[in-house]
């Protein structure tokens, strides 16, 4: 499939004016689905709800280019106030429903939001009570009833003075959802038109909130185009068109969610298939069954779970195509367990970072297997990409920073970007926007990456991971991927930890496949025993328990002695962030705790 052919006919069009067209040319096909809830809209009910939720939006006072912070699970009413905040070109700033109340405060603050719109609780989240925790005024009753320019002033968010509830008892100085539906009806619907008509395609309309290591993160500014654009190739990567069914098992409030799932249904006119709340394999396989779903978004996490859920074998899921697996590296035997096992025989890999919105580069559905299980594919159409030396950044007079120098083909460097992507900044942060795009509009995305000589692009690692070892650099990707090879293995992470001899050392973190049992939690050293089986019919057999120096010496048969990792822990999970993504800055400090070591060690 040649990505690229068909123009981008949504250039210079904003994301309501997409929305119109797609409801003259699909109004009456399923746009949204929510199984659990038993909620199935039209993409004229969905349009209906978001003009009215727009005119609730203004009743409130809401005015183009303020920020309105979403702060929940997965939600109808979160899809609908996205679309809502694009039509009246209010900034939509999505929070992570696992922060807690000392991160919500940090980003209220940051966002300069007037308006939060939350959901009551969630597991063991009470959002409201995280909200009236840092901000007491919320739960005052201040004796204002909800009015065009009404709300309450709070002493730490000058800037907040609305609040609204999704579900729930709204606290006194709050309006719920559907009364703020009902606000909507003083305000004609021609007025919210006329706000849609003065936006422009350049215009920010999203803030996301980078998922960081360390440190608080940064607000990452997008546009109408940015996202547009980003998901009209994306989806021709997939190939998809209205008679497509999305499956978005992924959370909302990151581009996976909200852009590459909601916003790109949209733009194809193609169906919103939600499973539950938050990630269920189980939910996830049966909306896929009952929804009849062509596409399956998530992280590898995601897909392990649902491969290794116990319903998985005697469930009809025939009806999946395609579909992006991204957010993380993808170990080699998980792609193939996903075209064999879910039937996803044209899933793509797609790579990239919420300052890019989110996708740089993603395979297509007729590159062959090995193409999209070891790379992430080619540029999207309108993008350059490059692979520098990471050493040789320098900076320029105005601080600014220098592009680097390229490097050829398969020689390791870090990956950058730039085109319709690139973000249009970090909000309120000038500095931490110049390091990450350069003089000359480079987004250096801190991903270690070579290029192939077809064209394609293979990550190894993030900078910050890779491990030095005696003056040896080690991606420890690739170990990884070696270790999802070992029949007993069904999930790793390598990190460096502090090591005084060597500067660095490797640990594997490990998750086995129900069967098999590990004889220790922890090991080091190296102890010859004989090397486990790579055969998964003779391991079956054998049923022995695994022990670190198994899988070391499944390792040595492969690599170098360097790489071999001096540290096995057997786990039974991972530190996550709410995509899924293993933080593995997590595991470096518990390992560092168990064994004693001093992080400044570290070289």
């Amino acid at each position: 499939m040649s990505v690229g052919t068909q123009s981008a006919w949504l250039e210079g069009l904003t994301i309501p004016e997409v929305l119109d067209r797609t409801l003259d040319l699909f109004g009456t096909r399923d746009a949204l689905i929510f199984p659990l809830l038993s909620l199935r809209w039209t993409y004229q009910q969905f349009a209906a709800q978001v003009d009215q939720a727009a005119r609730g939006l203004m009743a409130l006072g809401i005015h183009r280019g303020e920020h309105v912070a979403i702060w929940s699970t997965n939600l109808p009413e979160w899809i609908v106030l996205q679309f809502a905040t694009a039509r009246i070109g209010a900034v939509l700033v999505t929070i992570n429903p696992a922060y807690r109340a000392h991160e919500l405060e940090y980003v209220l603050r940051q966002s300069d939001a007037v308006l939060l719109v939350l959901t009551d609780r969630f597991k063991s989240s009470d959002y409201i009570g995280m909200l009236a925790e840092v901000c007491p005024e919320v739960v005052q009753n201040s004796g204002t009833a909800p009015a065009r320019h009404g709300g309450f002033r709070s002493i730490e968010f000058p800037k907040l003075r609305q609040v609204v509830t999704i579900k729930g008892n709204p606290p006194p100085a709050a309006t719920t959802w559907q009364q703020m539906l009902k606000l909507g009806n003083a305000v004609p619907l021609e007025e919210v038109r006329a706000v849609t008509f003065q936006l422009s395609p350049t215009d920010p309309i999203n803030i996301q909130y980078t998922s960081g290591t360390t440190g608080f993160p940064k607000a990452a500014m997008l546009s109408h185009r940015n996202l547009l654009l980003n998901v009209f190739y994306s989806g021709q990567c997939q190939s998809l068109s209205e008679r497509d069914r999305i499956c978005i098992p992924v959370p909302f409030y990151h581009c996976f969610g909200c852009v590459l799932g909601t916003l790109m249904s949209m733009v194809y006119g193609a169906a919103m298939v939600v499973p539950a709340e938050s990630f269920e394999p189980g939910a996830t396989l049966d909306a896929i069954k009952q929804e009849r779903c062509t596409s399956l978004y998530g992280v590898p996490t995601m897909f392990i779970a649902e491969l290794n859920d116990p319903t998985l074998a005697g469930r009809d899921i025939n009806s999946l195509r395609t579909g992006i697996m991204a957010g993380s590296p993808c170990p080699i035997e998980t792609m193939r367990s996903v075209v064999d096992m879910l039937g996803c025989r044209e899933i793509t890999i797609g790579y990239g970072q919420t300052e890019a919105s989110p996708i740089i580069t993603q395979t297509r559905i007729d590159d062959p297997l090995e193409l999209r299980v070891h790379t992430v594919g080619r540029p999207l159409p309108g993008l350059e990409v490059k692979i520098v030396n990471p050493t040789s950044f320098s900076r320029e007079p105005t601080g600014e920073r220098s592009a680097g120098s390229s490097v050829g083909e398969n020689q390791p460097g870090e990956l950058c970007a730039r085109g319709h992507c690139v973000m249009l900044g970090y909000y309120n942060d000038p500095q931490a926007t110049a390091e990450a795009i350069d003089a000359e509009g480079w987004l250096h995305t801190g991903d270690l990456a070579i290029c192939l000589p077809n064209g394609s692009y293979k990550i190894t690692g993030r900078i910050k991971d890779m491990v030095i070892r005696g003056g040896e650099n080690i991606y420890p990707r690739e170990i990884e991927e070696f270790l999802f090879t070992h029949p007993a293995v069904e999930q790793a992470a390598v990190v460096g930890v502090p090591d005084a001899k060597f500067g660095e050392e490797l640990c594997a973190w490990i998750k086995l496949k129900a069967g098999f049992v590990a004889e220790s939690a922890i090991g080091s050293g190296s102890a010859s025993i004989p090397p486990f089986s790579r055969d998964a019919e003779s391991a079956e057999r054998s049923a022995a328990a695994i022990t670190p120096d198994q899988i070391r010496d499944f390792c040595r048969a492969k690599f170098a002695k360097y790489k071999v990792p001096h540290y096995v822990k057997f786990v039974t999970e991972f530190p996550q962030t709410v995509t899924g993504k293993i933080q593995k800055f997590k595991i470096r400090e518990q390992m560092c705790n168990e064994l004693g070591l001093k992080e400044q060690e570290t070289a």
